[in-house]
C-alpha cells in the first residue's frame, strides 16, 4: 500500500518543475530535490551524488548536514548504496543497516552511527543516460513499496531530466563539463557555508539556509553569492555582517 499521497506527489512536481527555467542554480535545484524527496517519502535525509569526468560519484547536494557528512563518507570509500546503484542502474534497498556490515563493511557502520537505520538509493537516468543517484535515509528500519518506490524513481527521473536541460541550454556543453562546474560550484558553497557559520555562530544546515534565503529573496544565484561571501563579502553587508540577526 503507498504511503504518498498523490496530492504530495503533485505538489512536489510542480515546486521542482518551477525551477526548471531557462538560467536555474543547479546546486540549488539539486538541494531542493533532496528536500522535496524527505517530504515526499517522509524520511530523514536525502542526499544526491553525481558522477565526474572520470566515472567517480561526488558529492551535489543534501538535505542536512548530517546526509553531506555520509554522503562525503561513501564517496571517499567508494562504497554504499549509492556506489552500487549507480555501477548497476538499478535501486538498491536495505532496510537494516544493522545488519548490513557484510554488505559495505565501511559504510554501514558509519551510518548507523550517524543515526540511520535504513537506507534507499535510486538511480539518476534518462533512457541509457545514467549520471548519478539520490540516496534516502531512515532512523527506523524501513522498506518502501513498489508503488512508493516507482513514485521516488520518478522524482530521480525528474532531476536528471534537469540536470540535463541546463546542459542543453547552455548549447551543447559536455555533461562532463558541465558536472564539473557543479561540483566547483559545490565547493564555493561549502566554503561560504563554513564561513557563515563561523561569522554568525550557527550551525552549518543553519547558515546554509540563511545563504539560500538571503539569495532567493534577491533573485541572484546562490552559486554567485556564496563566491562574493568568499570573495567580496561587503558587497553583501545585510548577509556577511557580524551583526546581522537570523
Amino acid at each position: 500500500m503507498s504511503t504518498i499521497s498523490s496530492a504530495r506527489l503533485a505538489e512536489t512536481f510542480v515546486q521542482v518543475a518551477d525551477t526548471l527555467v531557462d538560467d536555474f542554480d543547479l546546486i540549488d535545484f539539486l538541494t531542493l530535490v533532496t528536500e522535496r524527496a524527505v517530504e515526499l517519502a517522509g524520511s530523514s535525509a536525502s542526499g544526491l551524488l553525481l558522477s565526474d569526468e572520470h566515472g567517480r560519484l561526488q558529492f551535489m547536494a543534501a538535505s542536512t548536514e548530517s546526509a553531506r557528512l555520509i554522503e562525503l563518507f561513501q564517496v571517499q570509500r567508494e562504497e554504499g548504496p549509492c556506489q552500487d546503484c549507480f555501477r548497476t542502474g538499478v535501486a538498491i534497498s536495505e532496510s537494516a543497516l544493522e545488519e548490513s556490515s557484510g554488505r559495505w563493511p565501511s559504510f554501514a557502520p558509519r551510518a548507523v552511527e550517524a543515526g540511520f537505520r535504513s537506507v534507499h538509493a535510486f538511480p539518476l537516468r534518462h533512457q541509457q543516460t545514467l549520471i548519478g543517484a539520490l540516496n534516502l535515509f531512515d532512523s527506523v528500519p524501513r522498506e518502501f513499496s513498489g508503488t512508493d518506490a516507482n513514485l521516488l524513481q520518478s522524482l530521480a527521473d525528474v532531476a536528471t531530466i534537469g540536470i540535463l536541460q541546463e546542459r542543453a541550454i547552455r548549447r551543447g556543453e559536455l555533461l562532463t563539463e558541465q558536472l564539473q562546474r557543479a561540483l566547483n560550484s559545490r565547493i564555493t558553497i561549502e566554503q561560504a557555508k563554513g564561513a557563515l557559520s563561523q561569522l554568525h555562530g550557527t550551525t552549518p544546515d543553519a547558515a546554509f539556509e540563511m545563504l539560500r534565503s538571503y539569495s532567493r529573496g534577491r533573485h541572484l544565484r546562490l552559486t554567485d553569492v556564496a563566491d562574493a561571501v568568499l570573495h567580496d563579502p561587503t558587497s553583501h553587508p545585510d548577509l556577511t555582517s557580524a551583526q546581522r540577526q537570523g
